[in-house]
């Protein structure tokens, strides 16, 4: 079972580090352009591009910096934890899937079967949050019951 929260922590931070290696490259592309345009443009038209072109780098900065939030969250799990109760690190099989309790990564494919990266503040990971074998949770009308804890 370690191995594969192993595999599963190491696709999360594998995540983590394409989001930051890809924001990292589009704040570096959309200064270049910046700069570019403050050589040929002139007048409304310069400022205009210069506040546009400002706002992405703004936005491309706060994915950055959650990018940076979901890498620090990551290095805090640790995987050897035995919890009866679902916690950060926990995999957390249920009648409608497995989920590993971590970051918001989405779907992930380990050893040919599905799991679901979710963070401990989304709906589902907050309502698996402390729940044991045989615990139940209701989302969006669907009943989940936890068959195991690891």
């Amino acid at each position: 079972m370690e191995s594969l929260k192993g595999a599963l922590l190491s696709a999360c931070k594998q995540y983590v580090q394409d989001r930051i290696t890809n924001a990292d490259q589009a704040i570096a592309v959309a200064s270049d352009a910046a700069t570019d345009d403050t050589k040929s443009s002139a007048g409304d038209k310069f400022e205009t591009t210069r506040e546009m072109m400002q706002q992405e780098i703004n936005r491309l900065q706060q994915l950055l910096a959650q990018a940076r939030q979901m890498e620090q969250v990551l290095r805090n799990i640790d995987i050897n934890i035995h919890a009866k109760q679902a916690m950060l690190g926990s995999l957390v099989e249920t009648n409608h899937g497995a989920f590993f309790l971590s970051v918001s990564a989405g779907q992930l494919l380990v050893d040919g079967k599905t799991y679901f990266a979710v963070s401990i503040a989304s709906p589902v990971g907050s309502l698996m949050l402390g729940k044991e074998v045989g615990e139940q949770f209701t989302l969006n009308q669907i009943e989940y019951q936890l068959v195991s804890v690891s």
